[in-house]
C-alpha cells in the first residue's frame, strides 16, 4: 500500500465496490466469484445493508482512487436485525423468490434472505455491536486492517457502545491472532469462531 491510501466513510457511490470486495473475499477470505451464481448475493447479506442503514459506522479504504477494503459495524445488533426484518429482507425476498440455488454458496445467502438469522443472546448481552471487515489481497499489507478496525472501534466508543463482537469463519481460523492483537478475546465456537471486545 502506498501513501495515497485513505480511510473515509462509505457513500452510496461505493456500493458496487463494497459488493465486489465482499464477493472476492467471501470464501473464507478468498475469492468466491465462482461459488455464487449471482455476484451480488454475498454483498446483499454481509456489507450493503450495513453501509445503507448504519453509514456512521461504515468505513472504506481507498487507494489511488479505488476502494480496496472496508470495515462496517452496527452499534446495536438486535435493533439492526429488527430494521432488516422491516426494510431489507422483504425487498430481497420479493426479488429472489423462486431463485434456484445453483452455485455452491448460493444457499448460504438465500437461506438467510428467507429465514433471517438472529445473533445468540450470549453475544449481544455483553457485546451488542458487531462488525465485518474485508480487504482485497493488495490491501492486506501495511497495517490497513488494523487502522480500519481501530477507527471503527473509536466510532463505537464515541457512540457509548459497551462491547462489540465479530465472527471468524472456521476455515479462516488463522486470522484470530490478528483480532487478538487488537484486543478481541474468544467467546464461543459454533458455526463460526466468535470473538468480543468490551469498549
Amino acid at each position: 500500500m502506498t501513501a495515497e491510501a485513505v480511510i473515509r466513510h462509505a457513500t452510496g457511490a461505493d456500493f458496487p465496490a463494497l459488493s465486489r470486495i465482499c464477493l472476492e473475499t467471501a470464501n473464507a477470505g478468498k475469492d468466491a466469484t465462482a461459488l455464487y451464481s449471482d455476484p451480488a448475493l454475498p454483498g446483499l447479506r454481509f456489507v450493503i445493508p450495513y453501509a445503507r442503514f448504519a453509514p456512521d459506522f461504515a468505513l472504506v479504504l481507498e487507494q489511488q482512487g479505488e476502494v480496496v477494503g472496508y470495515a462496517v459495524a452496527v452499534p446495536d445488533t438486535r435493533a439492526f436485525e429488527a430494521l432488516l426484518n422491516q426494510q431489507w429482507w422483504p425487498m430481497l425476498q420479493a426479488q429472489y423468490r423462486g431463485y434456484p440455488a445453483s452455485a455452491p454458496l448460493d444457499s448460504k445467502v438465500l437461506d438467510t434472505l428467507f429465514q433471517p438469522e438472529t445473533a445468540a443472546d450470549l453475544l449481544v448481552s455483553q457485546w451488542p455491536a458487531h462488525l465485518h471487515i474485508n480487504l482485497l489481497p493488495s490491501a492486506q499489507q501495511g497495517g490497513w486492517g488494523r487502522k480500519l478496525i481501530e477507527q471503527l472501534l473509536a466510532l463505537l466508543r464515541q457512540a457509548n457502545v459497551p462491547g462489540v463482537h465479530l465472527g471468524v469463519s472456521l476455515q479462516n481460523e488463522q486470522v484470530c491472532g490478528f483480532y487478538q492483537r487488537l484486543g478481541f478475546t474468544p467467546i464461543v465456537r459454533s458455526n463460526a469462531i466468535y470473538m468480543g471486545q468490551l469498549l
